[in-house]
């Protein structure tokens, strides 16, 4: 092995004992904890939409959950656990990546461990976001997710080949939320949940749990991308507003109030088995 690979795989290593530290497995339990409550908060706006405000007044996304904690006594403190939980969360999730990279000098693993690293780093990629949006709630300097969104389409829309670029993203999103969805369906989810610690009379709960909430957050994915192609196919950016978006189209159509609770339940699903997977996480992707 030559200097430069040797100097990267030290470097690695390195970083992998900060990852794999177990303090900062505690603190990701945190960050896990967060995030279930993050989607129990969100399944409660989205139920609050079908049946007890009119839509467009409250946000059913990240952003809504986390004013409804800002707004809870001691809400300050509580996001500075969130952001700082979300973050090590993200840390963890990133020594995946750490962990598997080396697939990537060998030619037969290559394209698995691409797959692999590119989900492990996504998932880091998303828990660090909402950290960061969460320490912006913190020190009072919260946004509107669903604006922020829709003025980020309506910008993109006005450059050349930005109908395209809508587009694309649109598809995008819509199918991270058919893989959630079928992630769900299949039960490729429990990968996530050390099984062999967790209590063999709880494994089907938290299997029934987690697939009714992957479901529905599938769903809710693919909506809001399908509005964003819409968006760029009409250029109104009026429906281009994330999953606040996608929340009050839901609601929107006939029967929509039952089909916008089934969402509702299912983020809330999703939050406990978040809880679960708190209690016992498992990062590994491969097992």
């Amino acid at each position: 092995m030559d200097v430069v690979p040797q100097r990267v795989h030290d470097a690695v290593a390195r970083a992998r004992e900060v990852t794999d530290h177990p303090f900062l497995e505690h603190l990701a339990r945190i960050g896990l904890v967060a995030y279930g409550v993050l989607h129990v908060l969100i399944g409660w706006l989205a139920s609050r939409i079908a049946w007890f405000v009119q839509p467009g007044t409250e946000d059913a996304d990240q952003t809504g959950a986390l004013q409804a904690v800002a707004d809870s006594p001691g809400g300050r403190v509580l996001l500075w656990i969130i952001g700082l939980g979300l973050f090590a969360l993200s840390a963890w999730q990133a020594g995946e990546v750490l962990r598997w990279w080396t697939g990537l000098l060998r030619p037969a693993h290559r394209l698995r461990t691409a797959l692999v690293c590119t989900k492990c780093a996504a998932k880091a990629v998303v828990y660090a976001v909402l950290g960061v949006t969460a320490l912006f709630f913190a020190v009072g300097a919260g946004y509107q997710a669903d604006e922020r969104f829709q003025a980020m389409a309506d910008g993109a829309l006005e450059i050349p080949g930005g109908s395209a670029l809508v587009v694309a993203v649109g598809l995008g999103v819509a199918a991270v939320g058919l893989y959630v969805l079928v992630r769900g369906v299949t039960g490729g989810f429990m990968r996530d949940v050390d099984l062999d610690a967790a209590p063999d009379r709880w494994e089907p709960l938290i299997e029934r749990l987690g697939s009714f909430g992957y479901v529905a957050k599938g769903i809710a994915f693919a909506v809001s991308g399908g509005l964003l192609v819409y968006a760029a196919a009409t250029r109104d950016v009026s429906t281009a507003t994330g999953l606040d978006g996608a929340m009050n189209a839901i609601g929107g159509v006939p029967t929509g109030r039952w089909l916008l609770t089934a969402v509702a339940v299912g983020f809330v699903a999703f939050g406990v088995y978040a809880l679960a997977r708190a209690r016992y996480p498992d990062r590994d992707p491969t097992t």
